[in-house]
């Protein structure tokens, strides 16, 4: 599976991971789609295993079909079957051994909010103290979209699924406080009119 999104969009990400990421340990990818972004962050973090993982076998298929076609197949394991909105998330014993962040990109829109909720719970659940939460997408800032296409963006989502939608970082914010105990790291303004999120507890 290709994501054209993924070409336009993965050089900013992996420049808000370089600061971010610890340069040992495990990195979790929830909802990672087609598999893009994973191989591209396992190709320029040799350092960590990214541990990609989604709960459509199609995206599955695809990350993996990624992984080998990458030449990643040696350093990088198979796609997880994670359904981020179902509690408690059932992870190997590698992956709770040695996590070391966690990073969500573009989910929080295309979910319903509690998916937003569970995320946060089960971050706080099993990050290490000052281990990452990375999270990339579209939002709103005070309650108002940032630009005339995120409007647009944000409707049309609504039209396909009255629980999906475009979230206020300040939701976010105050989600992430009460449910995790996190707090702001740092707020990139992105290409596109998205935000890089990293949150964190010290």
């Amino acid at each position: 599976m290709v994501f054209p999104a993924t070409a336009r969009n993965r050089e900013p990400i992996a420049a808000v991971l370089s600061s971010w990421l610890p340069q040992r340990g495990l990195v979790l990818g929830v909802a990672s789609g087609s598999g893009e972004h994973a191989v591209a962050f396992q190709a320029l973090f040799p350092g960590l295993i990214w541990q990609a993982s989604d709960r459509e076998p199609e995206h599955r298929r695809s990350i993996d079909a990624w992984i080998t076609a990458s030449g990643l197949a040696d350093r990088m394991p198979s796609a997880l079957n994670l359904d981020v909105q179902h509690q408690p998330w059932d992870l190997p014993e590698p992956v709770m051994t040695d996590l070391a962040a966690l990073v969500c990109i573009n989910l929080l829109h295309i979910s319903p909010a509690d998916c937003t909720c569970t995320l946060l719970m089960e971050a706080a659940r099993l990050l290490p103290q000052g281990a990452p939460l990375i999270i990339y997408g579209p939002f709103k800032r005070g309650g108002r979209h940032i630009s005339n296409t995120n409007a647009q963006f944000d409707q049309s989502l609504r039209e396909r699924n009255p629980e999906w939608g475009v979230r206020d970082l300040d939701w976010l914010l105050m989600l992430a406080e009460e449910q995790g105990g996190f707090e702001l790291s740092a707020c990139t303004t992105m290409p596109a009119n998205n935000l890089a999120i990293v949150l964190g507890r010290n």
